[in-house]
């Protein structure tokens, strides 16, 4: 990866973070919390997807519609996020294989 490539990277992570921005506050709070999820439990390609934009994408069209958030993606904000990332590999279960393999030795 070159400087180039750094670059460029930041230049799309400063316009997928305006393009949060310019959400009404209640979607902004919902994809705050959806991306912590992701980041702690999501899927290990979470970086190379567009999953994060696809997101923004699919707010922006509720927001356009005049939907709420909440009618959206449901009550839950975690089952969502599972739902989101079903057929991925997670962190969450790369740990816990680990600790499975630990307890079996």
């Amino acid at each position: 990866m070159g400087i180039q490539d750094i670059i460029e990277g930041k230049k799309q992570w400063r316009a997928h973070l305006a393009r949060i921005k310019a959400l009404p506050p209640d979607y902004q709070i919902v994809y705050k919390e959806i991306q912590k999820y992701l980041i702690k439990v999501g899927p290990t390609d979470l970086t190379e997807g567009n999953l994060l934009s696809g997101i923004v994408d699919f707010f922006e069209e509720g927001v356009a519609a005049g939907k709420g958030v909440l009618e959206l993606i449901g009550p839950d904000v975690a089952a969502f996020c599972d739902d989101l990332i079903k057929d991925s590999r997670t962190y969450a279960e790369i740990y816990q294989e680990s600790i499975t393999k630990k307890t079996e030795k």
